[in-house]
C-alpha cells in the first residue's frame, strides 16, 4: 500500500499485540505482572504511559485508515466509470467492500466511508488531531456528524475554528464535542441547521436489540414533542396503580402499560406471531438443550417451555400454540429441504429461511431478513429451493446484484455461502447452529 497518504505499517513483534514496541519476553513480564498485584510505583507510571501511547497508535491507525478508505472509493469509482457503469450507480459496494474488510456490518462501512471522505477532503485539523491521537475516532465521528448540514466551505471553517491549536476541544468530552460543535455550526448556518431538525422527524422509527437473561430493548426514536407525550402519559398512568397499593414498581407498570396499550393484551401475546425453535426434547421431555427466539437469539429452555406453555394473566385460559415441526439433520442442524419450480419462494418456503438463517446472511450484518434471495438468481438457473436461498437484508440484497458481486453455495455440513468481492476477495456465512446441534459440528464451523 505505498504511496497511498500516511506513513508505512510497523510490523508486529511477536508474542504482544502492540505494534513495534514489545519483545516477547517484555509480554510475558507484563503478564506476570498485570498477575502479581505487586506493582511498584515506577511500574505502574510505565503501565499508563504504554496505555497512552497505544491510545494514541490507535488513533494513528485511525486516521491512516481514513486515508486508505478514500484512496480505495476513489480507485473503486474510477474502475466503475470505465466499466461503463452510470454515473448515478457510481460508488455502489463500495461500503459494504470496506465493512467486510473491517468486520462491520454494511451499515456501518457506508458511515465509515462517509466519516473518511469528510475527515480527509473537508476537515484537516480534525484529521491532523487524530493522527497525533490528540482525537479519537469517536469523537472526530461527533464532529463530522454535527457539521453534516453544512456546505464543504461551512464545514472546513468549523474544523478550522475547533482545531486541536485553538485549544477548544482540550480535556472535551463526548458532550462537549457535540456542544462546541452544534454552536460553531449554528453560527455559519442556521438556516440549513434548524432545517436538519426538522427532517430529523422523518427519521424516526423503533428498534429492537437483545438485553441479557432473556429481555430486550424496544427503542423509539420520536420527536422531542411524541416523545415527552408518551413518557409522559406512561408515568401518570402508573401513579394511579401505585396509590392503589400495586407492588410493582413505577417502572414495571409504564413497562407493563406500553405492551398492553400496543398489543392490547396484557401479556402481549394472543394474536401476535413469535417464532420459538427448539428440539421436541426440550419443548417434551425438559431437555435443557436451548431455543432460539427468531429476532432475538438464544433462550433458556426452561424459558422456552414457560413460553409455549404460556397462559393469559387477564382469563387464566390457555393460548392457542401452534407447533410448526421443523427437523433437522442429526449433529450438523441442517434442516430438512423443500424444492420448488416457482420462481417466487412459496410461504412455507420462506418461513423455513426464516427459521434457518434468523438473520441478514451477509457476514458482520445482523439486521432483520427483508428478502428472500436466489444465491445463484433464477434468471442464470437457479432453482427455488433450501440450498440457493438465503435471507437478506433490503441493502445487502441490492449490494448482491452490483457488477464483481457473486454469492455461490458452498459445500459443508451446514448451509454456506461464499462471498466474493469485485477486488476478489472472499467472504464465508454459514447458517447459525440452530438447538440440538452437535458441539463436535459446532467447533467445526468455528475452525
Amino acid at each position: 500500500m505505498d504511496g497511498i497518504g500516511g506513513s508505512e505499517a510497523v510490523p508486529a513483534a511477536a508474542g504482544c499485540g502492540c505494534p513495534g514496541r514489545c519483545s516477547p519476553a517484555t509480554a510475558a513480564d507484563d503478564a506476570a505482572l498485570a498477575l502479581s498485584g505487586d506493582v511498584a510505583e515506577q511500574e505502574g507510571a510505565r503501565l499508563i504511559d504504554e496505555i497512552r501511547a497505544l491510545e494514541v497508535e490507535k488513533s494513528a491507525l485511525a486516521a491512516r485508515q481514513a486515508r486508505l478508505t478514500v484512496a480505495f472509493e476513489q480507485l473503486q469509482r474510477r474502475q466503475q466509470a470505465d466499466a461503463g457503469i452510470p454515473a448515478d450507480r457510481l460508488g455502489a459496494g463500495i461500503g459494504a467492500q470496506i465493512a467486510l474488510a473491517r468486520g462491520e456490518s454494511p451499515a456501518k462501512g457506508n458511515r465509515l466511508l462517509g466519516l473518511a471522505k469528510a475527515l480527509v477532503t473537508e476537515m484537516p485539523h480534525t484529521l491532523a488531531a487524530v493522527e497525533t491521537g490528540q482525537l479519537n475516532e469517536w469523537r472526530a465521528t461527533l464532529l463530522v456528524r454535527e457539521t453534516a448540514s453544512l456546505s464543504a466551505a461551512d464545514r472546513s471553517s468549523v474544523d478550522e475554528e475547533l482545531a486541536p491549536d485553538t485549544g477548544t476541544l482540550t480535556g472535551a468530552g463526548d458532550r462537549a464535542v457535540v456542544a462546541a460543535a452544534r454552536a460553531a455550526a449554528y453560527r455559519r448556518d442556521p438556516r440549513s441547521v434548524t432545517q436538519r431538525a426538522a427532517h430529523a422527524a422523518t427519521e424516526r422509527h423503533v428498534s429492537l436489540r437483545p438485553a441479557p437473561d432473556t429481555m430486550c430493548y424496544l427503542t423509539a426514536l420520536l420527536p422531542v414533542s411524541a416523545g415527552v407525550a408518551v413518557h409522559a402519559a406512561l408515568t401518570r398512568h402508573a401513579d394511579s396503580p401505585r396509590s392503589g397499593g400495586d407492588e410493582r414498581s413505577c417502572g414495571q407498570i409504564m413497562a407493563d402499560d406500553l405492551v398492553e396499550w400496543t398489543t392490547g393484551t396484557p401479556g402481549g401475546i394472543t394474536g401476535i406471531e413469535i417464532q420459538l425453535i427448539m428440539t421436541d426434547r426440550t419443548l417434551f421431555q425438559g431437555d435443557s438443550e436451548p431455543a432460539r427466539l427468531t429476532g432475538y437469539g438464544v433462550v433458556p429452555a426452561g424459558w422456552a417451555r414457560t413460553m409455549a406453555r404460556a397462559v393469559e394473566p387477564a382469563s387464566s385460559e390457555e393460548l392457542s400454540v401452534w407447533v410448526r415441526r421443523l427437523y433437522t439433520a442429526p449433529g450438523t442442524g441442517e434442516l430438512v429441504a423443500m424444492d420448488s419450480r416457482a420462481r417466487l419462494f412459496p410461504a412455507p418456503l420462506r418461513r423455513f429461511i426464516q427459521a434457518r438463517d434468523d438473520t441478514c446472511r451477509t457476514p458482520y450484518c445482523d439486521a432483520p431478513i427483508r428478502h428472500h434471495d436466489h444465491i445463484v438468481p433464477w434468471h442464470n438457473g437457479g432453482t427455488t429451493s433450501l440450498e440457493n436461498a438465503a435471507g437478506l437484508c433490503e441493502a445487502c440484497n441490492h449490494t448482491k446484484e452490483t457488477p464483481g458481486w457473486q454469492a455461490i453455495p458452498w459445500p459443508g455440513p451446514r448451509h454456506t455461502i461464499e462471498l466474493r468481492t469485485p477486488t476478489g476477495h472472499t467472504y464465508h456465512s454459514t447458517a447459525p447452529p440452530l438447538p440440538g446441534t452437535s458441539q463436535t459440528e459446532r467447533l467445526e464451523r468455528a475452525s
